[in-house]
């Protein structure tokens, strides 16, 4: 179930920002009287799954899902249709058109895709407003995993700054410490001030791992439920059930809990529990995992306090157009490291099971909208790279043909679409290669 609902959010998100990326080509070509032979969501090849005709264009959806499509006659594009680039150009052609028509043209995919990022930023504000934990709230600390250990922090650590500055927003903290490549962290530990140096080697570290530092949180351990394998439910614990202590010694925080567990791996433990108010102890075996393989009642929003900030109408507008501004601006952050081989961020590169992995397991519309108009912002700045077959590479050849005067060759135009097509089916086998690679290595 979890698989369908990951997968129905993000072929809906994907057709949302198809549609609306294609419809941009679509307006500006219909404002400039060009002829849109088709528009399809996802390709068409052979056949299509349904199909109308209106006027002088063919609406469809194709049965293969890896984007969409506008015929726009008389253009070199995906469809290849050299038939036609052999005969004299007509007025309704795409290359019968002056060069800033044909660019405002190409550039209307990718206009539309910063739009709608901006008015779905502005929606959510304006109806969900913006929820966080301050950073100043982490009254507990932190907690950290093996690369947050590496990288010098310890459990318990208050992050009081990065490079000086303070990360408002605690979710942030890893993002900016990766994305402006920071040098320092300032923490409190044990009422010591401790400044830790970023070294560059960690940061291939950080762009992989998801889990480097987490809420520090009170110990509370009440039994809701089990996972598939599970040594404590073998053992005879029970829903409702509460953990009191381990080998008879009791926790402030549940990272001492887990902590616990990994040390007593393959070993037994005696679990302290509470049931129906009485107390008892039981013994349990734990397996090479380390876990008791449970699941525990814990709401973090009834310990700390979260910050809400709400918008009226003309309020989330401005804030949707910098929320978008901020997200283009660190998506080409993210983009820079790709062409860094130290981080050796490739590797991080994801396809279309990642993509799928980053909506949640349960339908939620504020985050649905929320990572919509993050696709959206990532199909637009993709789209205007200056590869051929995108946009960015029409656009590349636009420029040249204003700047010098000279058009290039319809055969250039035809090799070079041969060119970026391959480069892009290239990376797309790389990007799901990658993914398949990542599932292989958590399986077995």
């Amino acid at each position: 179930m979890v698989i369908l609902i990951k997968a129905a959010q993000l072929i809906l998100s994907l057709s949302i920002l198809v549609i609306v990326h294609e419809f941009g080509h679509f307006l500006f070509s219909k404002a400039f009287k060009c002829r849109v032979e088709k528009f399809y969501l996802f390709f068409d090849p052979w056949f299509s799954l349904f199909k109308f005709k209106k006027g002088e264009t063919e609406y469809g959806i194709g049965w293969l899902p890896l984007g969409g499509y506008v015929k726009i006659s008389g253009m070199i594009d995906e469809s290849m249709d050299k038939e036609q680039m052999k005969l004299p150009a007509q007025y309704w052609e795409f290359r019968a058109k002056p060069s800033w028509q044909r660019l405002i043209i190409m550039i209307g995919g990718v206009l539309f895709n910063l739009i709608l990022a901006i008015v779905l930023y502005s929606a959510v504000l304006f109806v969900w407003g913006n929820q966080y934990l301050p950073t100043k709230n982490v009254k507990y600390g932190i907690t950290v995993n093996e690369t947050g250990n590496e990288l010098g922090l310890r459990n318990g650590d208050k992050i009081i700054s990065v490079d000086g500055k303070e990360v408002e927003d605690f979710s942030k903290i890893v993002p900016v410490i990766v994305l402006n490549g920071a040098k320092t962290i300032e923490v409190q530990r044990n009422e010591q001030m401790i400044v830790i140096q970023v070294k560059d080697e960690i940061i291939p570290k950080l762009l992989k791992d998801k889990y480097i530092i987490s809420i520090r949180v009170p110990y509370v351990c009440k039994i809701i439920g089990f996972g598939k394998d599970s040594p404590a439910r073998d053992a005879g614990l029970e829903i409702g059930d509460e953990i009191i202590a381990i080998n008879g010694f009791g926790f402030q925080f549940y990272d001492q809990f887990t902590d616990s567990l990994a040390v007593s791996k393959g070993k037994s433990i005696k679990v302290l529990i509470k049931r129906l108010g009485a107390e008892r102890e039981i013994k349990v075996n734990i397996g090479e995992s380390g876990i008791l393989g449970i699941q525990r009642d814990y709401n973090i929003e009834g310990v700390f306090d979260f910050k809400t900030i709400s918008y009226g109408f003309f309020e989330s507008i401005p804030a949707g157009i910098s929320k978008g501004y901020n997200a283009v601006g660190n998506y080409l952050k993210q983009f820079k490291l790709l062409f860094s081989p130290e981080t050796k961020a490739y590797e991080s590169l994801g396809g279309f099971i990642a993509i799928g992995n980053i909506f949640p397991a349960e339908w939620d519309w504020e985050s649905f909208w929320n990572l919509t108009a993050f696709l959206s912002i990532i199909l637009a700045v993709m789209n205007i790279l200056p590869i051929p077959a995108l946009d960015g590479g029409h656009v590349l050849f636009l420029f040249f043909e204003i700047v010098t005067g000279r058009k290039p060759s319809d055969k250039f135009l035809e090799y070079a679409q041969i060119v970026g097509m391959i480069i892009l089916f290239s990376l797309l086998l790389y990007a799901n290669g990658n993914d398949l690679w990542k599932w292989y290595q958590e399986k077995f």
